[in-house]
C-alpha cells in the first residue's frame, strides 16, 4: 500500500517537473504571448496538456506491454523534431511581430518613401489547436521523467495501475503548465503595454530560434 502511494506521489511530482522542461516553456511562451485573456491562456495551456497526455500515455503503455527498449532508442530522434518545431515557432513569432512597410511622403514636387518597422499584434483564435500539436510532439520528445516513471512502474503488475500513474503524471504536467500560463500571461494582459509586448515577443522568438538550434545539434 505504502509502495503504491509512493509511486503515485512520484508520478505527480515527475509530471509537475516535466512541464518545466526548457523546450516546453519556450514553445508555450511563443504561443501564449498572443493571448488576450486569461481564459484564452488557460485554454491554450490545457490544449498543450491534452496533446502531451495523448502521446505520453501511448508511449508508456507500449513500453509496459512489450517490456522492450526499442522506443528508448527511437524517442531521442523526436528531440530533433521538437528542435525544428521550436525554431519554426521562434521564426513565426519574429515574423508575426515585425513587418516592414514603406510610406510615401511628398516634399514639394519630390516623392520618396521611408521604410518603417511596425508592431503587429493580433489574437490567433487557433492558438489552442497549434498548442495541441506542440503538446503531441513534446509528448514524444524530452521524456526523461516519463522513462523514469516507466522504470519505477516495473514493480507495478497491472496495466490499470500504470494508467492511473499516467493520469497523475498528466495531472502534474497540467498543474505545472497552467501555473506557467497564468504567471506568463497575467502581466501582459493586465498591463496591456505594447512596449512590453514588443520586448517579450522579440525575446521569446529569439530564444526559440537559438535554443532550437542548440537542441538540433545536441548542444542543449
Amino acid at each position: 500500500m505504502l509502495e503504491s502511494i509512493s509511486f503515485m506521489a512520484l508520478a505527480l511530482a515527475l509530471g509537475f517537473r516535466h512541464s518545466y522542461d526548457s523546450d516546453h516553456l519556450i514553445a508555450a511562451s511563443n504561443i501564449l504571448r498572443k493571448s488576450d485573456s486569461m481564459k484564452s491562456s488557460v485554454k491554450i495551456g490545457f490544449s498543450w496538456v491534452l496533446g502531451h497526455m495523448l502521446t505520453a500515455a501511448i508511449v508508456t503503455i507500449i513500453l509496459f506491454i512489450f517490456k522492450e527498449s526499442f522506443l528508448s532508442n527511437v524517442l531521442p530522434h523526436f528531440e530533433k523534431i521538437a528542435a525544428i518545431m521550436l525554431m519554426v515557432l521562434g521564426i513565426l513569432s519574429l515574423k508575426d511581430f515585425l513587418s516592414l512597410h514603406s510610406h510615401a511622403h511628398r516634399h514639394g514636387n519630390i516623392v520618396h518613401s521611408h521604410p518603417h518597422i511596425h508592431l503587429k499584434r493580433h489574437h490567433d483564435k487557433h492558438s489552442h489547436r497549434h498548442m495541441f500539436g506542440v503538446g503531441v510532439v513534446h509528448g514524444l520528445a524530452s521524456n526523461n521523467e516519463l522513462l523514469m516513471l516507466f522504470t519505477a512502474s516495473l514493480a507495478v503488475t497491472s496495466l490499470a495501475g500504470l494508467i492511473a500513474a499516467i493520469g497523475l503524471f498528466s495531472f502534474g504536467v497540467a498543474l505545472g503548465m497552467l501555473l506557467f500560463a497564468f504567471v506568463f500571461s497575467y502581466p501582459l494582459i493586465k498591463l496591456h503595454s505594447e512596449k512590453i509586448y514588443k520586448l517579450v515577443s522579440l525575446g521569446t522568438g529569439s530564444i526559440g530560434v537559438i535554443y532550437g538550434t542548440l537542441m538540433l545539434f545536441a548542444l542543449a
